[in-house]
């Protein structure tokens, strides 16, 4: 959730640190999978979802790697 946080920062929350609600955070991964996230779209679908986890995943075997090559 603080990857996600810190991928997609919320405009509105005062908090930076809070970890949010679920449904927030289903839009934000959703968001990453190409949900646009418009007044009148209907909520994601699974295809949608399966991309965001999927990209999720990739940053983070990324972060990964780039912290053990770089040590920090």
């Amino acid at each position: 959730m603080k990857l996600l946080d810190h991928l997609l920062p919320d405009k509105d929350d005062p908090l930076p640190d809070s970890a949010g609600t679920l449904s927030t955070n289903l839009i934000k991964l959703a968001k990453l999978g190409g949900y646009l996230a418009r007044a009148h779209d209907p909520p994601p679908g699974n295809t949608v979802m399966c991309r965001g986890l999927s990209r999720l995943t990739d940053i983070r075997i990324g972060m990964t790697i780039g912290a053990e090559l770089l040590g920090n």
